[in-house]
């Protein structure tokens, strides 16, 4: 029987403004600059009148010196992602959301509280403020 030994490789940190709609995989320390909880809609299901648990979903502006972008916290995600905090965010994805950029982390992924960065988070640049179109191009 051979044992294999597997090389971890160092994760590849990015900007904000280096992200792509739906792309996923992204590895960056950010800024919270404002966490603001969402109520979310109420769905009724059929005739069901069993209780269920509501998510808690909060939506926080983050950022660093090159440009921020909305980021969707649901659940404990809340309880981390709060105004002032600076956090490694660990294989997050962007999701669309009417036509425009929204990060997340779902359950592979991880967000960690770090030690302060010196950055300002640039404002300026708000990815989530750019309105995507999706365009189909025919097979030829």
């Amino acid at each position: 029987m051979s044992t294999t030994t597997v090389q971890k490789t160092k994760p590849i940190f990015v900007k904000v403004n280096e992200l792509q709609p739906g792309k996923s995989g992204y590895n960056l320390t950010v800024k919270v600059v404002e966490s603001n909880l969402v109520t979310p809609a109420i769905r009724k299901i059929g005739s069901l009148t069993r209780p269920f648990r509501t998510p808690r979903i909060a939506e926080c502006l983050i950022g660093d010196d090159t440009g921020c972008i909305i980021f969707t916290a649901r659940n404990d995600q809340v309880d981390v992602m709060k105004t002032g905090a600076t956090v490694t965010l660990r294989n997050a994805k962007i999701d669309m959301f009417k036509d425009t950029m929204r990060m997340a982390v779902d359950k592979w992924g991880l967000i960690q509280v770090t030690d302060p960065v010196s950055f300002e988070v640039n404002r300026q640049n708000n990815l989530s403020l750019v309105e995507y179109e999706l365009v189909i191009v025919p097979v030829q």
